[in-house]
């Protein structure tokens, strides 16, 4: 799951990959969480264990710093998982 962020498209994009589908819908709760407290949200595509997550700034249509933060803030909650 240690995998690092690409850029690709003009997103950050990242897969994840869970034990199981409720660990994955618990992960995608707790990313919910973070985008909230940032007011930034990323686009979640969810199929049973696996999670890819793509930040980008849609009024810039292009990464920016905030992405960036998100990005950093996800990975401190993934250590949990």
């Amino acid at each position: 799951m240690s995998n690092s962020w690409t850029q690709q498209r003009g997103k950050l994009i990242k897969r994840f990959q869970f034990k199981d589908f409720k660990e994955a819908l618990a992960f995608i709760n707790a990313v919910g969480e973070i985008a909230e407290s940032l007011n930034h949200h990323p686009k979640i595509i969810n199929v049973y264990n696996t999670v890819v997550l793509e930040l980008w700034t849609h009024d810039q249509n292009a990464i920016s710093a905030l992405d960036h933060q998100l990005a950093e803030a996800i990975e401190r909650q993934i250590k949990g998982f």
